[in-house]
């Protein structure tokens, strides 16, 4: 039987990779937006680095926690 505890944890794992898939999807149109204009890679250059680097560390915790 699951406790509350470990619904609350597993809710905020199932958080946590929601975000990842969002970052995915912002990193997507950032270099969608870049293939268009020039000045918009400049722009986007350093946030997609962080929401990259965001991401690894998202996928770490993912793969070290436990599931209930």
């Amino acid at each position: 039987m699951v406790t509350s505890t470990e619904k609350n944890h597993n809710k905020h794992l199932d958080l946590l990779h929601d975000y990842k898939i969002h970052l995915i999807k912002y990193i997507a149109e950032l270099e969608k937006m870049d293939r268009e204009s020039e000045f918009l890679k400049k722009w986007n250059e350093e946030i997609i680095l962080e929401r990259k680097k965001e991401i690894q560390v998202i996928d770490k915790i993912l793969k070290n926690m436990i599931r209930f």
